[in-house]
């Protein structure tokens, strides 16, 4: 369930309004757009991009916050986009009750949707009030009529995240299916 939406990057001055410790701070887009910018070059699916590509990708990318206690999305949902943390932690489950892993700031979730057109296989919780990048297929559709190298690479390092992921999850099942033997050899 989307709760808020703020179009990051642009021409016009964006304004962020936040209240803490009854203070009230102004965040500009300039600055916003800088953070955002250094989120994406620290991450491996991100990593040797211009930062003009980065920057051009970073306008058409939406700030999507979701409130603790809602999904980004759900398993099944259709998918047209992965979410990049800023703010907050969220839980990876698998069906209802099955706890994939905890993902926090700087974390990725979602880039199957970009790679293989199918249904969410996942549904991702937000545990605390977060703030995410989200990166759509169109984002990066306007990305690869500028920066057509920059695209190929993202897509490269896409296809490499998610070969990390697979090879976690093989190695995990391989533990669980010792256990499991070792448990069932004691029964």
């Amino acid at each position: 369930m989307l709760v808020g939406v703020k179009t990051l990057g642009g021409k016009k001055p964006f304004f962020d309004l936040k209240y803490q410790n009854t203070s009230l701070l102004l965040i500009s887009s300039h600055l916003m757009d800088t953070q955002s910018l250094h989120l994406l070059q620290a991450m491996p699916i991100f990593g040797a991009i211009h930062e003009s590509a980065l920057e051009l990708l970073l306008q058409h990318c939406p700030e999507v916050s979701i409130k603790a206690n809602n999904y980004f999305f759900k398993e099944g949902d259709s998918a047209n986009s992965l979410f990049i943390l800023k703010e907050g932690k969220v839980l990876v489950l698998k069906g209802e009750k099955i706890k994939l892993q905890y993902l926090a700031r700087g974390d990725c979730f979602g880039e199957m949707a970009l790679i293989d057109l199918n249904p969410r296989s996942a549904s991702v919780l937000a545990v605390e009030d977060c703030i995410a990048l989200e990166i759509s297929h169109q984002a990066l559709y306007v990305l690869s009529e500028c920066y057509l190298e920059q695209f190929a690479l993202i897509q490269m390092n896409l296809a490499r995240e998610v070969s990390r992921r697979l090879r976690a999850l093989d190695e995990r099942l391989s533990r669980l299916d010792t256990e499991l033997l070792r448990l069932v050899n004691v029964l």
